[in-house]
């Protein structure tokens, strides 16, 4: 009863009478045991994966009968990942609607010069829309998973939304390892222009002029690009780490041995053995935790790349940005790049 009214639970007078011979009555007396342990026993014992199984199917979970984990899974996945995860999203939007509307767009002081310069290459521009449009792909898809029986059921019914997420699941498995090859090109090509200096540092006091109208100087990226871009680098790394040992959760388990090296170095007591099952489970939550943190970072990084800043977008849509424009917002690369090929070419 208390389970059903969701209260907690003690599943300890369970979990730890699975039978006792020592204290059994006779097997020949009228309430007697087959040797101390009863049907009842048993079956607690398959419960807690205590029991010591002998079946002829073989595989690597084959003799996990029963996996108690999966309630409390069950309940992380439906409740704080859905209502946080979501309302982060929706809040966050909202607030960037906010100040969208108190900030306005970001104009180019003066107005474009009309002369252009090219900021990315085809290749570049090829990787970023590549890892892009592969994540809003992975973002929705899995948005439909995840929260698809909560929300879409009761509109479309049961019978359109299983269509819905049988082709959301093939999406999403297949479009992942186009995110990962664009993660892996977008590093190689850009890890070099992301690393921290000084500069950076100036450029966050000032508020990357966001607040102040400034201009502080930057290089071909600012402090706030680098932010997102080792942001993505970081999270992409996990969340495909993650991914993969869903795709392969016999092969690439990665829970067990991370909490290994937690408990040797914060000295925590993680559990280092664990089941198939529990293996899946710890992905899959880590993976939708670690994907909405990063849906708020790219929403930022679309909202700053269209409707937040004049002359933004072009920088990856024909990869040509206006001279006025890449003066104020990134002027010491500017300044390279006139040193390069000389400055009459760019005024």
């Amino acid at each position: 009863m208390a389970r059903q009214q969701k209260l907690k639970v003690d599943g300890a007078f369970r979990s730890e009478n699975l039978g006792d011979p020592a204290h059994a009555a006779p097997a020949t007396d009228q309430l007697g045991t087959r040797g101390g342990v009863s049907i009842s026993d048993t079956y607690r014992s398959i419960r807690y994966n205590k029991f010591d199984a002998n079946t002829q199917v073989r595989g690597p979970a084959a003799d996990v009968l029963v996996q108690d984990g999966g309630m409390a899974w069950l309940k992380l996945r439906e409740g704080p990942v859905i209502t946080y995860g979501g309302g982060a999203l929706l809040g966050f939007i909202a607030l960037l609607a906010v100040f969208y509307l108190v900030r306005g767009k970001i104009m180019i002081e003066g107005g474009p010069s009309g002369t252009t310069i090219q900021r990315f290459k085809a290749i570049e521009r090829f990787a970023h829309w590549l890892l892009a449009g592969s994540f809003i792909a992975l973002g929705i898809t899995g948005l439909i998973t995840l929260m698809g029986r909560s929300f879409l059921i009761p509109v479309l019914g049961p019978d359109v939304f299983a269509t819905l997420a049988a082709g959301s699941k093939w999406v999403h498995n297949n479009i992942s390892w186009s995110f990962m090859l664009g993660l892996v090109m977008t590093f190689v090509m850009w890890v070099a222009h992301n690393i921290p200096n000084k500069v950076d540092w100036q450029w966050l006091k000032a508020g990357g002029g966001i607040f102040t109208k400034s201009h502080p100087s930057a290089k071909k990226f600012n402090a706030g690009q680098k932010i997102v871009f080792w942001t993505v680098m970081v999270l992409g790394f996990s969340v495909s780490l993650s991914g993969l040992s869903l795709l392969f959760p016999f092969q690439m388990p990665m829970f067990a041995e991370t909490f290994s090296i937690l408990n040797s170095v914060f000295g925590t007591d993680f559990a280092t053995v664990l089941t198939p099952h529990e293996e899946m489970q710890y992905a899959n939550l880590w993976h939708s935790i670690v994907a909405f943190v990063m849906m708020l970072a790219i929403i930022a990084h679309i909202y700053i790349g269209t409707v937040g800043m004049e002359g933004a977008f072009d920088a990856m849509g024909s990869g040509e940005v206006d001279v006025e424009w890449a003066r104020q917002h990134h002027d010491l690369w500017v300044a390279e790049v006139e040193a390069e090929r000389g400055k009459g070419e760019l005024s």
